[in-house]
């Protein structure tokens, strides 16, 4: 399992609108023009978190530009008294978004000195779903969308984006249309629409799984319930998904099925493993493929597409050659094309050590130690990175790890980038928006990742260690850039268990933030991130949430 949580473990819609309204848009409205007595008063306010570039801010055909360190601001001449003043952003700063947060609107009787603007990398939008927590899907007709349906609350679900922007949800712990358990559900979300349809799979909880003729699929063949699988999506737009704890034919354990699901068929084909749980790996030699090879059972293993589009899985908590059930550091590669799996690097037995070498050198000797629930992406140069997790690290010791790893396809070696090399490491969070070489999230497993179209690897949430070295549920928000190698602490709260703040559905607000959570399901669609559920905070609650949210990044 993914370990501990606030809550005990079984083991949000309207698209984001622009709040930044130009000069063009909204005009200054006057009231009567000046008084009789033709006073005028000045007009400025502070200004909070702009650092990449200037501001261009504007009262009807006025403007004044806002640079970087400039902490107060004003026009540089007077407004009629009585009039109406109205401030916007006019333009935004390169690589940020600004915000007029307060007193932003009035009528002149006197001078003007409070009017709050706030920039970030970003805003938040919450677009759905509930602030509660535990709560039942809402599943309509399948096949059929609608505004009013909803997946019920979970975590480990899995998740990918389509290529014409939807977004994807397959399974997960959580509650169905009525009760709890391991799901099988599939549902699509369109942002265009604002709506969740459910796609197939069973409105109910604990479904096993039906298997078919392997590489037959049909409209009657469905991976069974499950949390913490693995997940891809190949450049045909269909999804491949292995392994997780959940049910096969017959009962409910850890998993060594793959699975394809075709976004132009609708149908899942059982594509190789076993019908059946728990089962140890078959590894053969390294470097060696072969239809006979096969990881053993395992969930929360961390998952890549390359870009020959092959499939490469590492770790996670499972079986190991001998039949020994932890975590895991061995490296798998599966080629849809042969349909053979390779074991490429690691260990094919449980609870191994990390071996870092020296930071920022690769060496075949290097690997990440035994972990599962680590964060994973892959670059514009198709190495693939890894960070965190619950695990061994160089000590031997075992815990929530921070350490951030790089894996060279071409060399096939693992090069130790930063981190920690031992486990329980607290955050350094630095100065928000700041990026810095001094900065680190905290050890963390189960956090959400994704990376963005520069090539920076983005973090949000997880389970571990916030600034203070208190464990929980976290919130925070980061950017790591491997150009500089500096991480940047973008958002949130840099301590544990905060609630979520959700402000107004389809309004984007510099206010709102998903509360702590981990084990959340995340997308990028149209260059913008979402989030789903998860198990932590709600707006007031702790436990499995169904909120929809996106992230709207200044590139």
């Amino acid at each position: 399992m993914t370990g501990s949580s606030d809550t005990p473990l079984p083991r949000p819609g309207a698209a984001i609108r622009n709040l930044f309204l130009t000069s063009t848009a909204l005009a200054l409205v006057a009231c009567g023009g000046s008084s009789s007595n033709d006073n005028s008063y000045t007009i400025g306010g502070a200004i909070t978190g702009l650092t990449a570039g200037s501001v261009v801010l504007a009262n009807g055909k006025a403007s004044v530009t806002v640079l970087p360190g400039e902490g107060t601001w004003e026009f540089s001449h007077s407004f009629p008294e009585k009039s109406l003043y109205l401030v916007t952003v006019q333009t935004q700063p390169a690589g940020e978004m600004c915000l007029v947060t307060g007193g932003a609107s009035g009528k002149l009787t006197a001078d003007v000195s409070d009017v709050q603007v706030a920039c970030s990398d970003g805003l938040w939008t919450y677009e759905g779903g509930t602030g509660a927590v535990n709560t039942n899907g809402v599943y309509g007709t399948q096949g059929s969308g609608a505004t009013g349906n909803l997946p019920g609350a979970r975590d480990g679900a899995s998740s990918w984006t389509d290529s014409s922007g939807n977004l994807w949800l397959f399974g997960g712990y959580g509650y169905a249309s009525v009760g709890s358990g391991e799901l099988n559900d599939l549902w699509q979300y369109s942002p265009s629409t604002e709506e969740w349809t459910w796609v197939s799979g069973a409105d109910t909880a604990n479904a096993t799984g039906t298997y078919g003729m392997e590489t037959q699929g049909t409209d009657a063949t469905f991976p069974g319930g499950r949390q913490a699988a693995s997940s891809w999506i190949d450049t045909s737009g269909n999804l491949w998904l292995f392994g997780g704890y959940g049910y096969d034919a017959t009962g409910n354990g850890d998993l060594d099925d793959l699975w394809q699901y075709s976004s132009s068929t609708g149908q899942w084909t059982w594509v190789s493993g076993s019908e059946v749980r728990n089962s140890s790996g078959v590894y053969g030699p390294r470097n060696s493929g072969s239809t006979g090879y096969l990881p053993g059972s395992r969930e929360a293993a961390s998952s890549w597409i390359d870009s020959s589009g092959n499939l490469w899985l590492f770790g996670g908590y499972g079986y190991d050659s001998s039949g020994a059930l932890s975590n895991l550091n061995d490296l798998w590669e599966y080629s849809p094309g042969t349909r053979e799996w390779t074991w490429v690097s690691g260990a094919d037995t449980v609870n191994s050590t990390g071996v870092y070498g020296t930071q920022g050198v690769a060496s075949a000797d290097n690997v990440p130690g035994a972990r599962q629930g680590a964060s994973s992406w892959i670059d514009s140069s198709g190495n693939l990175w890894l960070f965190g997790g619950y695990g061994y690290d160089s000590t031997g010791a075992v815990g929530d790890l921070d350490d951030l790893w790089e894996y060279s396809l071409s060399t096939g070696e693992w090069t130790w980038v930063g981190g920690a090399d031992t486990a329980n490491a607290a955050g350094v969070y630095g100065t928000e928006t700041q990026a810095s070489a001094s900065n680190m999230p905290g050890a963390r497993q189960a956090a959400s990742s994704w990376i963005d179209s520069s090539g920076n690897l983005w973090l949000f949430g997880g389970y571990g260690y916030d600034s203070t070295g208190a464990v929980g549920n976290l919130g925070d928000f980061w950017e790591y850039s491997p150009s500089t190698g500096e991480w940047n602490w973008v958002g949130g709260v840099e301590t544990i268990n905060d609630g979520g703040n959700y402000g107004t559905a389809g309004t984007a607000a510099a206010t709102d933030l998903p509360g702590s959570r981990q084990a959340a399901s995340s997308w990028v669609s149209s260059g913008n991130f979402w989030l789903f559920g998860g198990a932590g905070y709600g707006s007031t609650q702790n436990g499995y949430l169904d909120d929809l949210w996106q992230y709207s990044a200044s590139q």
